[in-house]
């Protein structure tokens, strides 16, 4: 049986977690499909350059991305991270497929029950500029799914879109950490990782909490607003977002330290993975924890100090926790994605055929 046809729909100026997880996706997907790849230029973003870590990828893979096509027609088109079309008033584009799958990367709802953007407009644009047999709404986590059942529930799910039955997870598969590095005791050496949005970081008073003075480094990667607004601690290395690679930050620090504004969660964390395939221990809230298992620390911001202490003093139980991660990255590596990938397109393409 030939392969089937794919196409990939975004906006792929998408910084972040987003990018990066279709950048990995697409490594495993083309060898499956015969795959292309088509930007949709919304407001959201300036210019046509998409993020580095896409753009790269898209290089390695040999393929080009076309903006803006009239027309999109695959056996499966994938439309990641619906969120970007918040302030469109129509897509131009037509979309024709069998399976028509969103990616819901952004979370439908915050806590409370809030809206996480309009989610009826953006999949109403969609639904209309679309012809498929299925539509379906694909989560990336647990807690996303439990946002998405719950919007469905409150709309009563106009447009008829299907749940995906599995979790259209983030492949994680990263370098493995320097092994003498993980040999060396750990320090207090925290840090933090994210983009610079208000929505991702804490309030002042947990992140004193989080990143001490008596800590030996607290290193804040994407700390752009505490710098432009003057928030800053004499024991806290700020940085920009971008300014330091990234596999340096992780030399800096043993213990990844992540909460985020109450009012805000994470629907993956894919930096979360990204610390723990460096060999990080990472520590954050049940919500945000609840993809990795065991291989992530569940906790509040009071609870930080005292977990950070106790390892420190038992390098043996930080070893053990490292390697708890790692192998919870297994659940996410492309080889898995491939299987269910697969499975997903069989039986479809019996019925096709």
């Amino acid at each position: 049986m030939t392969r089937p046809t794919l196409a990939y729909v975004l906006d792929p100026r998408f910084p972040g977690g987003t990018s990066a997880a279709v950048a990995a996706e697409l490594a495993v997907t083309t060898r499956l499909a015969r795959t292309s790849v088509h930007g949709l230029s919304g407001g959201m973003f300036k210019g046509q350059t998409a993020a580095p870590v896409l753009a790269d990828r898209l290089d390695d893979l040999g393929l080009r991305l076309s903006w803006d096509s009239p027309v999109i027609g695959a056996d499966m088109i994938l439309l990641h991270n619906p969120s970007f079309l918040r302030l469109e008033q129509q897509i131009a584009t037509r979309m024709i497929c069998r399976d028509l799958v969103v990616i819901t990367h952004e979370n439908f709802l915050r806590p409370g029950d809030v809206p996480g953007f309009d989610v009826a407009h953006c999949l109403d644009l969609i639904a209309r500029a679309s012809l498929s047999t299925r539509r379906w709404l694909a989560p990336v986590s647990p807690y996303n799914r439990a946002g998405v059942e719950r919007w469905l529930s409150i709309t009563g799910n106009p447009d008829g879109w299907k749940l995906l039955p599995w979790d259209w997870f983030n492949i994680c598969e990263f370098a493995p950490p320097d092994p003498m590095a993980q040999a060396r005791a750990p320090r207090d050496r925290r840090g933090r990782l994210s983009r610079p949005g208000p929505e991702k970081f804490p309030s002042l008073d947990d992140l004193d909490l989080c990143f001490p003075p008596h800590a030996s480094a607290n290193v804040i990667l994407g700390a752009d607003r505490l710098m432009d607004g003057g928030f800053a601690q004499p024991h806290w290395q700020l940085h920009r977002f971008g300014t330091l690679p990234v596999a340096d930050f992780f030399d800096r620090i043993d213990f990844m330290v992540y909460f985020t504004a109450p009012t805000w969660r994470e629907s993956f964390g894919r930096v979360l993975a990204e610390a723990v395939g460096a060999g990080k221990v990472v520590l954050t809230d049940p919500a945000t924890a609840q993809p990795f298992g065991a291989g992530v620390i569940a906790c509040t911001p009071s609870e930080v100090d005292a977990i950070i202490a106790h390892l420190v003093a038992q390098p043996d139980l930080y070893a053990q926790q490292v390697r708890r991660g790692q192998e919870r990255l297994t659940s996410f590596s492309g080889a898995e994605f491939a299987r269910w990938f697969t499975d997903f397109q069989r039986p479809r393409q019996e019925h096709a055929a």
